[in-house]
């Protein structure tokens, strides 16, 4: 059945693919932390300072899951509420159609901020597989923060924010998979020296402070 679906996933038209290759390439930063940590803040000044396109996995994943004509909504909710990891193509394949989309209307934003992603090892093989060649991953902007805090921060979120992930339990949940599989891919890419690590404990200002250090420096 999952197989069924999977194969009706959009994907890059030949004709897309070809327009993208002859345009610039996606240049793109992952940003990886744990639930809470300040993610979608601080993107949001990122795109306003630097001019990135900010592309959030999980709210790409809510977004889907919300249509009612969507197949995967049913699946995607299941997922997100158990804290589990979404299948690797479903997550590509919206990451792919919002780049095509926004580089088909101007090929020069070509510069992505990929908010949640790669979430694990699955992610990440399915990312290199998909997408060599198509994109270059500039480097991996981690959020660093203790878990409390984090929890802290989305429970005060959920007070206004609507999200079914936003409660205790399944925070913790959350937690315990991005100790398990997301960190394992932030050693990954800190092996490399791709890493470029904030103290997300701080505040929204001081760790803005870090942030522009970091993209200053990077180009």
């Amino acid at each position: 059945m999952l197989g069924q679906l999977l194969g009706s996933l959009p994907r890059f038209s030949p004709v897309s693919l070809r327009s993208l290759h002859c345009a610039m390439k996606p240049l793109v930063v992952f940003v990886l932390g744990g639930p809470g940590a300040g993610k979608g803040t601080q993107c949001e000044r990122i795109v306003e300072k630097y001019g990135y396109t900010h592309l959030s996995a999980g709210d790409l994943l809510r977004d889907e899951r919300k249509k009612p004509d969507s197949q995967f909504g049913e699946l995607i909710e299941t997922y997100i509420k158990d804290g589990k990891i979404v299948p690797v193509d479903i997550t590509i394949s919206l990451l792919q159609r919002a780049m095509q989309q926004i580089m088909e209307v101007n090929a020069q934003k070509n510069k992505f901020l990929i908010d949640g992603f790669p979430r694990n090892d699955d992610n990440l093989q399915g990312w290199n597989r998909t997408m060599n060649g198509k994109a270059d991953v500039s480097f991996v902007l981690f959020f660093d923060c203790d878990n409390e805090t984090c929890i802290g921060r989305c429970l005060e979120r959920g007070k206004s924010s609507g999200r079914s992930d936003d409660n205790r339990e399944s925070l913790e949940k959350r937690i315990q998979t991005y100790l398990q599989s997301t960190r394992p891919i932030i050693d990954q890419y800190e092996q490399t020296g791709k890493v470029r690590k904030v103290d997300a404990s701080k505040s929204v200002d001081q760790v803005f402070t870090e942030v522009q250090e970091i993209f200053d420096r990077e180009g």
